[in-house]
């Protein structure tokens, strides 16, 4: 009853879930401090427990030793009359001699005395001492537990800010995902891929532009080399050059058949 009294409420603490408490907890590392503290506490209340069980241990096996001492003590006390007594038996005086015989058996009376009253207490002792082992057990268990917990606050609380690190980290990642077309960065490129268009339509304009410009420069030199030799014709001066462009590269209109009339 003794042990049970002490150690009924540490017991089912001891038993406890942690996780499953955990679940319902607003704050997981302040449950678990309060745990680790009531534990400590229960475990400080069950030491002072068994602290005056071991002290009342002791005072039983006090006056134990102070009966076993006693009734030696009264043993050669007894002795001590009963030689006494045949001192004066073997000198002829009768009367000291049993005075001393009764001073014996007086001590004799209080030795069986002390006897008994050690012998009275061995079952208590006995007793009381098997509680003792147990509850030094228990309590030797119960630090074994606030170890554990401990140990399991520090793990849990440790990988409650693991993982409210690495929620922040993925928060922060998505807050700034290049591939995410929603973001800032992603509107960003955007514009620019737009504006590189731009600059590639323009170039491509202007290429266009360019070639088109060339192509009138060949198509009016060569309109002005026929001109000329048309003057030349007629003037009277020199044949057309062989490979020279034709009238009708000069962007008139000829029928072939006029020249068969020639």
């Amino acid at each position: 009853m003794v042990k049970q009294s002490i150690f009924g409420r540490i017991a089912q603490l001891a038993k406890a879930n942690i996780n499953s408490l955990l679940d319902n907890a607003e704050d997981p590392q302040k449950m678990l401090d309060q745990m680790v503290r009531d534990y400590t506490n229960n475990i400080a209340e069950a030491e002072s427990a068994v602290a005056q069980t071991i002290g009342n241990l002791r005072m039983l096996e006090d006056d134990y030793n102070e009966d076993v001492k006693n009734a030696r003590d009264w043993g050669n006390k007894a002795l001590a009359a009963s030689r006494k007594a045949d001192e004066f038996r073997s000198a002829g005086d009768v009367a000291d001699a049993e005075k001393f015989d009764n001073l014996a058996k007086v001590a004799l009376q209080r030795q069986i005395a002390a006897e008994n009253e050690a012998k009275g207490a061995e079952p208590s002792i006995a007793s009381q001492r098997e509680v003792v082992d147990k509850l030094k057990t228990g309590l030797e268990q119960m630090k074994n537990k606030l170890n554990q917990l401990t140990s399991k606050r520090n793990e849990l609380v440790a990988r409650s800010k693991t993982a409210a690190a690495q929620s922040q980290v993925h928060d922060a990642i998505k807050s700034i995902d290049i591939m995410d077309p929603t973001s800032e960065v992603g509107r960003f490129e955007e514009k620019i891929r737009r504006e590189e268009a731009k600059v590639r339509g323009q170039q491509e304009l202007a290429a266009s532009s360019l070639d088109a410009q060339f192509n009138q420069l060949e198509d009016l030199g060569e309109q002005t080399e026929i001109e000329a030799r048309l003057a030349a014709l007629k003037s009277g001066g020199a044949k057309p050059a062989l490979g020279a462009g034709s009238p009708a590269a000069a962007g008139s209109t000829v029928d072939e058949a006029d020249f068969d009339k020639l």
